[in-house]
């Protein structure tokens, strides 16, 4: 049975966020954020931890689990609550809307256009914005999971190949509770009530080993099983269970050994 929050979890304790995030940022952030923050807390219970390993300024790359449309606003919310502004790279579509496109744009988030000639900009803009010092949020997985028990699946090589460019600290987030709160794809109810989630930020990922090969698209996979592997590991923290061996392959539709677990 899946748990929902491990033993000896504590609320979290918030003061105003001018006092705790003092990085400059757009308007549109500074103004939403606070009322976001309002809406979750009626939502959503939350656990944090790993603060300390978030950089508290420079450039960092942020690459969190997939369980939940609503993770993405989690995270952001760890990240603003903890002195950062996040610049997600976020589906293309999602800018397609009228009025979430504008917000999103003036956000400075970033667009990701999947499977077209298109899709290195995401990561070339991912590339301008780490060079202003910002953070980059990326998930590898690049949609929510369809591991049937919900832990990491594949991870996509673009996180491992930015990091590994660019030099920024890659920092891995896993997270539990936002699948419980929304869940995805109609996997179990949604009931409106107050969830426990929590967020673990663990250390950089070291990926110098990978370092000498940077178009090497072998280096490139295995720092990617590198990332997921420590992705999972947080995952099975925060869960208080054990992954199973092999990982999910959403195209093969079953798990194939960690190795094997990459696009």
């Amino acid at each position: 049975m899946t748990q929902l929050l491990p033993a000896g979890s504590r609320p979290v304790r918030f003061g105003r966020l001018a006092r705790l995030n003092r990085e400059p940022t757009n308007r549109v952030l500074r103004i939403f954020a606070p009322w976001i923050h309002r809406v979750l807390r009626i939502w959503t219970r939350a656990d944090w931890r790993g603060t300390e390993n978030i950089p508290i300024s420079g450039p960092a790359i942020v690459v969190p689990n997939h369980i939940s449309s609503l993770d993405p606003v989690l995270v952001g919310e760890f990240l603003v609550y903890n002195g950062r502004w996040p610049h997600f790279l976020a589906r293309a579509n999602l800018f397609d809307n009228r009025i979430m496109g504008r917000l999103l744009r003036a956000a400075e988030q970033i667009p990701v256009f999947r499977a077209s000639d298109k899709a290195r900009d995401s990561l070339q803009a991912a590339e301008v914005a780490l060079a202003k010092g910002h953070v980059v949020v990326i998930y590898p997985e690049g949609t929510i999971t369809f591991d049937p028990d919900e832990w990491p699946m594949a991870g996509h090589t673009g996180a491992a190949r930015l990091a590994l460019r660019v030099g920024a600290p890659m920092i891995p987030i896993g997270q539990w509770g936002a699948n419980y709160a929304l869940p995805p794809r109609g996997i179990r109810p949604f009931r409106l009530r107050r969830t426990p989630v929590t967020l673990v930020a663990g250390p950089a990922i070291d990926l110098d080993e990978f370092n000498s090969a940077l178009d090497d698209r072998e280096a490139a996979r295995a720092a990617t099983t590198k990332v997921m592997d420590t992705i999972t590991a947080l995952v099975e923290q925060v869960r208080g269970q054990t992954a199973p061996v092999d990982r999910w392959h959403p195209k093969l539709d079953r798990r194939v050994p960690r190795a094997e677990a990459v696009h």
